[in-house]
């Protein structure tokens, strides 16, 4: 037996028992005729001590002992006489009466420490090292303790577990493929799906009623920090259930989550924001509502002629920042940067400070009196030493998300954005298309799939682009986690949505056939909705990414540093699959 007791669970009941633990050496201290040395595996840590007195042979194995080192020990649990509160263990030591070296350790490049000293490219390089971290390893449990939530209550809701196959047909509508070529069918390609979409619409048809499955899915699009090529989705799909069955009983599931997990009660009914007003007063349809400053229109507050870069625009909004007309001169010159920055485009910015002394001073002093920047403080409903910030622009949508883009600006640097707080809503009547400059047509917002809003589907024929969907998206702290739709369900609802995204019949046929044709046999009203699983941990777990929470990450070029893939592979298995590369292409691409 390797182990008897695990190194986080002794105490101070166990004094005296004789115990075996295992694990890796976190450092060794000599003390005079003493040697400590703190024992870690996933349960925590345990002093073990080494007592030259007692056994000189033992104690200088013990001194030999390099950092991740595997070892199994034998001792006796003592009272520890200076005790460590702030470890469970903490008040209890192993007296070592054996020593045993099961593995040997190089030294690691990187100290395995909550507070490491190792990059991000070398933690990736050698993630299996850095999954030793007490942080990483709680992020990962936390992971397993949210799926095991999320199965018992969908299980509860009578919802099944049905896996889908990971090789399917390539659906090029919305983000790229990940293509994988057939060997038994030469020039044809499997796809990796972006998610089970069309699958789990075939299972309501088949009539299985509630399904879920905690999916993997595949997107080949340009990462950030809440993407990865490969994440993983909690699927669902239910039958016989309008738009406010869905809400509440995935409310009722975050609900549980949250409470089990942060120990925090969200509303017993979650607000619903329409995505024109989220985009109205937030520029954004995934609205941080931490805190206030909402976007105020100030077209018509401003009086004509007086400023060109107002009078021009074709929105002009603002926040109000309440308490900081202090601000200084380099810190408002700093926010004017921010704002001009590439990412974000805006040309410049105005500000307004309301001094606690009713004094006004502004960027615009020279254009407007002191009746025009009062009508401003009115409509944005501003008080004495509050701060006042105005962007325009000659596009109102990308006016707002620059405005969006400064709002978070400055919620984060008046420390507004707690990771301990939650504020969570759904948005619904996303409009059904947008338009692709791209490819000069109309797209789905979400998908071919998306049930329009009854009262609007006349518009289908006149004004497409003013088609509400029946889909809704859950968002908390400023992050969409999931979302969802009812689905079309009838056959000639679904060829006219594929008319107007450009579809010719035999396109739709090609891709869809399996669908249309089932809808044939009787298909039910349903609907579903998916959450990100990596998403909502690394919400739980207060993260800036979603990479912690993933065992084996991609970086921000989709590469795996540990695995180095992707890689070339050997000539033969090209041959197998029918492919031949075009090597002056790719040398061109690498410069």
């Amino acid at each position: 037996m390797y182990r008897t007791k695990t190194n986080g669970e002794l105490r101070l009941t166990d004094v005296g028992c004789e115990v075996t633990l295992a694990g890796w050496v976190q450092r060794t201290r000599k003390m005079g005729g003493m040697t400590f040395v703190d024992l870690r595996d996933r349960y925590g840590i345990t002093q073990i001590v080494f007592n030259n007195e007692i056994n000189a042979e033992l104690t200088e194995a013990a001194n030999r002992l390099g950092r991740e080192f595997v070892v199994q020990v034998e001792g006796t649990v003592a009272e520890r006489q200076s005790k460590n509160p702030n470890m469970p263990t903490g008040e209890i030591e192993v007296i070592a009466s054996g020593l045993r070296i099961l593995s040997p350790s190089a030294t690691p490049p990187f100290t395995i420490e909550d507070n490491t000293d190792g990059g991000d490219d070398l933690r990736m390089k050698y993630r299996y090292l850095d999954l030793r971290r007490n942080a990483v390893r709680a992020n990962l449990e936390l992971r397993h303790r949210m799926t095991i939530l999320i199965r018992n209550f969908l299980d509860s809701r009578d919802f099944i577990e049905v896996e889908t196959p990971i090789l399917i047909g390539s659906t090029p509508e919305g983000a790229r493929d990940f293509v994988v070529p057939s060997r038994m069918n030469p020039g044809q390609f499997y796809a990796l799906p972006q998610s089970p979409q069309t699958l789990k619409q075939l299972l309501m048809v088949a009539g299985f009623d509630r399904y879920f499955q905690i999916a993997k899915c595949f997107r080949d699009e340009d990462l950030r920090a809440d993407r990865q090529p490969e994440f993983t989705q909690i699927d669902c799909e239910m039958s016989f259930v309008d738009q406010e069955d869905v809400l509440e009983i995935f409310e009722d599931m975050a609900r549980h989550l949250f409470k089990e997990i942060r120990g925090v009660d969200l509303p017993a009914k979650l607000r619903q924001m329409t995505w024109h007003d989220a985009m109205r007063l937030y520029g954004s349809d995934k609205p941080d509502l931490r805190f206030g400053m909402t976007f105020v229109e100030l077209k018509d507050v401003l009086p004509q002629g007086k400023f060109a870069v107002v009078d021009d625009a074709a929105y002009v909004g603002g926040i109000c920042v309440p308490g900081c007309a202090d601000y200084s001169r380099k810190q408002l010159d700093e926010l004017t940067n921010f704002v001009k920055r590439p990412q974000i485009g805006a040309k410049g910015l105005i500000y307004i400070k309301y001094n606690t002394d009713g004094t006004i001073k502004s960027s615009v002093d020279k254009f407007y009196d002191a009746d025009d920047l009062l009508k401003v403080k009115q409509a944005m409903g501003a008080n004495d030493g509050d701060l006042v910030l105005i962007l325009s622009g000659d596009n109102a949508n990308k006016t707002r998300v620059q405005l969006c883009s400064l709002r978070l600006e400055m919620g984060e640097r008046l420390g507004l954005r707690d990771k301990n707080r939650f504020e969570c809503l759904w948005i619904v009547d996303f409009p059904l298309f947008e338009w692709s400059d791209e490819e000069q047509r109309l797209m789905a917002t979400h998908h071919p799939f998306t049930m329009p809003n009854p009262d609007d589907i006349p518009m289908l024929e006149t004004a497409p682009e003013r088609v509400r969907a029946m889909a809704y998206d859950f968002v908390c702290n400023g992050i969409e986690v999931g979302g969802g739709s009812l689905r079309i369900h009838d056959g000639e609802l679904q060829e006219k949505m594929f008319e107007i995204l450009g579809f010719t019949p035999e396109r739709a046929m090609a891709q869809f056939d399996f669908l249309i044709n089932a809808f044939k046999y009787g298909a039910p009203p349903h609907a579903g909705l998916a959450f990100g699983l990596d998403r909502f941990v690394s919400i739980m777990a207060g993260l800036d990414s979603i990479r912690d929470c993933i065992a084996f990450p991609k970086n921000n070029s989709g590469r795996d540093v540990m695995l180095d893939a992707p890689s070339a592979i050997a000539q033969e298995q090209l041959d197998e699959l029918y492919i031949d590369l075009d090597n002056d292409r790719l040398r061109a691409l690498k410069g």
